[in-house]
């Protein structure tokens, strides 16, 4: 089988997208700081993207879960990979992830965060699956709505490729 990446949404406007989230973070929080946590590996591309354009004061760790393997559907079971290197007490701690379907593995993650005692917790994904939910997850920030189809590009990979892509795309497998 070969892949075929078709373009679902460019550079351009993943960049438009960030910007606005951006803005709106900054305006929700004014004059105070947010704690960004990044979903690994997925998540950093995006994250890294956003924190550029927040113009409140920033700061960042970074969470590294599995629950995909080297398949395109999630397993459902959520294994924490690395941990949070600092405590979540008494931060705005926003959760960047790159794409939510099932919910799953935010739910599991917003619950262990929940317990870690910070101001608030919010949860900022690029791309939302609504129709893959299983588990209702409350998303504050959300860069697009995609129908149910496998993407890559901008940090999401198939099996570790494609995540350098620019862009977001749809994976087809097609017969050689």
């Amino acid at each position: 089988m070969k892949e075929v990446i078709k373009v679902m949404m460019t550079e351009q406007e993943i960049d438009a997208r960030v910007r606005q989230i951006g803005e709106q973070i900054s305006k929700d929080y004014a004059g105070q700081e947010v704690h960004l946590v990044c979903v690994l590996k997925g998540g950093s591309f995006f994250m890294c993207e956003l924190a550029k354009r927040i113009t409140i004061p920033v700061s960042f760790d970074f969470m590294s879960v599995s629950s995909y393997g080297g398949d395109t559907k999630s397993s459902g079971m959520v294994r924490i990979v690395k941990d949070l290197d600092e405590p979540l007490e008494g931060k705005n701690v926003i959760v960047v992830e790159d794409i939510i379907d099932s919910g799953r593995t935010l739910s599991y993650l917003l619950e262990l965060f929940g317990q870690r005692k910070p101001k608030s917790i919010s949860l900022c994904t690029l791309l939302d699956k609504p129709d893959r939910r299983v588990v209702d997850v409350k998303v504050d920030y959300t860069g697009f709505n995609i129908p149910d189809e496998f993407v890559v590009g901008f940090g999401l990979d198939y099996d570790q490729r494609y995540r350098n892509l620019p862009y977001i795309g749809t994976v087809e497998f097609v017969e050689e």
